[in-house]
């Protein structure tokens, strides 16, 4: 005999999975049509959405925009012009206390400003890749003297490379040294945040 069992609150059900669909629906349109503080447009295109204008096309990305303008801008969107935290809650430097937060600089740039110092970190950038390449071909030209100085039988067995994995136990070389104290820190940070809100 087959019985067949009948749900006592079918309504409520379907309506929970209704607006949990519903829900997730106006979620991924958010997510979609996020609308953003401030757009980055060249010159040219700057023009050529002043040109569009002209003729009466609007994209969507200049409507939200101007929308934003009109409620007031970046503030209004919740867009601090402070430095926000990024990152995990707690985890960050300044919460830690390895970063003094009135100490950080502010700075101010125009445009030609950060012309002239993106053309100076590629300068610099330059300087440290041929210093690199001149100290590299040095090293090979003296390993090859090396090996030439080199008996007949150990100057053969020098030709052959040595494929011998790099061990796992062992750490690799670091120019800078632990800070004191970091890890306990993360962790304690780490419990604090726990008991406030779910770590990623």
């Amino acid at each position: 005999m087959i019985r067949i069992a009948k749900n006592p609150k079918p309504l409520r059900i379907v309506t929970h999975q209704l607006l949990q669909r519903c829900t997730k629906q106006k979620l991924y349109e958010q997510c979609l049509n996020a609308p953003t503080p401030a757009r980055h447009l060249s010159p040219k295109e700057r023009a050529r959405e002043a040109e569009r204008e002209k003729l009466g096309l609007i994209s969507k990305e200049r409507q939200r925009e101007m929308e934003i303008l009109k409620k007031g801008g970046r503030k209004a969107m919740g867009v601090p012009d402070e430095p926000m935290v990024m990152g995990t809650p707690g985890l960050d430097l300044v919460t830690l206390g390895l970063v003094d937060a009135d100490k950080i600089p502010k700075y101010e740039l125009t445009v030609e400003d950060g012309q002239r110092l993106a053309k100076e970190y590629s300068r610099v950038l330059m300087r440290k890749h041929r210093a690199r390449q001149a100290a590299e071909t040095n090293l090979l030209r003296m390993k090859n003297e090396a090996i030439e100085a080199l008996p007949g039988k150990l100057r053969e067995a020098a030709m052959i490379p040595d494929l011998t994995p790099f061990p796992a136990n062992r750490l690799m070389a670091s120019l800078n040294p632990p800070i004191e104290g970091y890890i306990e820190k993360v962790k304690e940070a780490a419990k604090k945040s726990s008991t406030k809100q779910k770590l990623r």
